[in-house]
C-alpha cells in the first residue's frame, strides 16, 4: 500500500469516528440514548439480567454501510 493510500484511509477513518461523536453528542442532546431505544430488549431477573440493543445495532449497522459505501465510492475516483 502506498504512503497516499495510506493517509486517505486515515483521514477517512478519522472523519468517520468524528462523525460518530458528532452523532453522540447530538443523541445525547436530543433525549435519544444509544443502547437504550425502543426495541432493545432487556430482561430483569432476580438473579440476573440480559441486554440486548437490536435497534441499536441496526442502526449502528446502516450507518457504518453507508459511511463504507461513502469511502469505496470516494476511493474509487
Amino acid at each position: 500500500m502506498e504512503t497516499s493510500q495510506l493517509a486517505k484511509w486515515l483521514i477517512f477513518i478519522g472523519v468517520g469516528i468524528l462523525l460518530v461523536g458528532i452523532l453522540f453528542l447530538i443523541g445525547s442532546k436530543i433525549g435519544i440514548h444509544f443502547g437504550k431505544l425502543p426495541g432493545d430488549i432487556n430482561v430483569h431477573k432476580e438473579k440476573f439480567s440480559v441486554h440486548f440493543p437490536l435497534a441499536t445495532s441496526i442502526i449502528v449497522s446502516i450507518l457504518l454501510t453507508l459511511f463504507l459505501n461513502l469511502i469505496f465510492w470516494l476511493m474509487r475516483k
